[in-house]
């Protein structure tokens, strides 16, 4: 009741202070009519008052984000519900629900009147061009009298959560075998390079099935030699994505690094799609652990992806050792490792080139970004930081360290922005070739 009286409107507070002078004059004048015309304009705040405040705690509020998960410049709906569990009917009621101002600002509604037991259904479509994840809520409902006396304020505990993911691409459904898994381009020769099976014939164990002896090799070596099954193609592989500030130049969506973390999910969610179990690690270590698309990784690396801010970390040497520490299982050698880089210095190439171990095929996707001809963030931060500073001026153009990995075994494409992925990754894949996309 308390809060209740604070929330009168200034009409309200004018009805009250001439109802307390109409009784004090009558009082002083002794005059019966006055008081009572002062004791009805002094009780008729209070009444509203008082039924608003029991109306205030008889709402509930359902609300729904259909979907809570998309990209950038994708739009999701949110659809509320407002019930009134009371006997009475409301007033009128301004709905407001809590909007980011990254998704448009807050949503406002009027309702006239919703009957005892009645239900509104009110609907919005929000949308974000800036990855995050975005709290939906609490609703805030005004509600006032006939008479707008009193004005009062609920807002509701219930919120949700909207998590906007990088704008993805589609990448072309090219084989991983060939060029990507270091082998031919068979699902035979895919397997036995970078993937956990092999179908090559092995000596006979005993408890092996009589009926997977390969008599032809049996009569050339002498002894008995078995198949190997030939399972589906399945293979593991390593996400890796540079997010260091000193590497990345332009701010923005045309900056290198959001143009990173669109090409790394964009890569990511392909890979996953296509069946690898695969891990995700940034220049901080390894982020998230090996996992399958059944184990729910599509959307774990979206949701990583989606609050990801540039690190000040200077230095590589933790991903990297993520990377050379790959070798977990023996077959883990031979994965596929893909890593999108912003720019590296020739020391920070040379380290990355040495990573590369086993038979497996390493990609480096070098991102210049549509904002590449600005200054760096490190070198405009530099006098803050000497070392980010000094670290700038090595830097080396895009040419000289796709050269460095080139000689180390990896493969190495250069980009200007995401969308320059689909047609590289489709050529790539199917010649075996590294390709420079210039964006012109």
């Amino acid at each position: 009741m308390r809060r209740a009286l604070a929330g009168l409107t200034t009409r309200g507070r004018s009805f009250v202070a001439a109802g307390a002078t109409a009784v004090a004059c009558a009082f002083a004048l002794g005059e019966r009519d006055l008081l009572r015309a002062g004791v009805l304009v002094l009780v008729l705040p209070l009444l509203c008052t008082l039924a608003v405040a029991r109306t205030r705690y008889r709402l509930a509020c359902a609300r729904r984000l259909a979907p809570p998960r998309v990209q950038v410049g994708q739009e999701s709906r949110v659809d509320l519900r407002l019930e009134n569990v009371s006997r009475l009917p409301s007033g009128l009621l301004m709905v407001e629900d809590r909007v980011p101002y990254a998704l448009g600002g807050r949503a406002r509604f009027v309702l006239d009147r919703i009957e005892p037991h009645g239900k509104r259904e009110l609907g919005y479509r929000i949308r974000s061009d800036v990855r995050g994840r975005y709290r939906v809520g609490p609703l805030t409902v005004r509600l006032a009298d006939p008479f707008g006396m009193v004005e009062l304020v609920r807002s509701f505990s219930l919120s949700d959560t909207l998590t906007v993911t990088p704008a993805l691409v589609a990448l072309p459904s090219e084989p991983l075998g060939g060029a990507w898994s270091g082998g031919g381009d068979s699902i035979a020769g895919a397997v036995s390079a970078a993937g956990e099976d092999d179908v090559t014939p092995r000596e006979y164990r005993h408890g092996d099935d009589l009926r997977r002896v390969h008599w032809r090799s049996t009569a050339r070596h002498g002894e008995l030699m078995v198949r190997r099954e030939e399972q589906h193609f399945r293979s593991s592989g390593t996400l890796f994505l540079d997010t260091r500030r000193r590497a990345h130049r332009g701010e923005g969506p045309a900056g290198s690094f959001e143009q990173a973390v669109s090409a790394a999910a964009s890569i990511g969610v392909h890979l996953v799609r296509a069946g690898l179990s695969l891990r995700y690690v940034t220049d901080a270590g390894e982020t998230l652990p090996a996992a399958s698309a059944d184990g729910g990784f599509e959307g774990l690396l979206l949701d990583r992806l989606a609050i990801t801010r540039r690190s000040k970390d200077p230095s590589l040497t933790a991903g990297v050792a993520a990377l050379r520490g790959r070798t977990g299982s023996a077959h883990d050698a031979d994965g596929l490792v893909i890593a999108v880089f912003g720019v590296l210095t020739a020391e920070e190439a040379r380290s990355v080139a040495a990573a590369r171990r086993g038979a497996g095929t390493c990609v480096a996707v070098l991102v210049e970004g549509s904002g590449a001809a600005g200054r760096p963030d490190a070198a405009a931060n530099g006098r803050a930081n000497g070392r980010a500073g000094a670290a700038a001026d090595a830097r080396v153009p895009a040419e000289t360290a796709a050269g460095l990995l080139r000689a180390a075994g990896w493969r190495v494409v250069t980009i200007r922005s995401a969308a320059d992925l689909p047609g590289v990754w489709s050529r790539a894949a199917r010649t075996g070739e590294d390709f420079v996309r210039d964006g012109s």
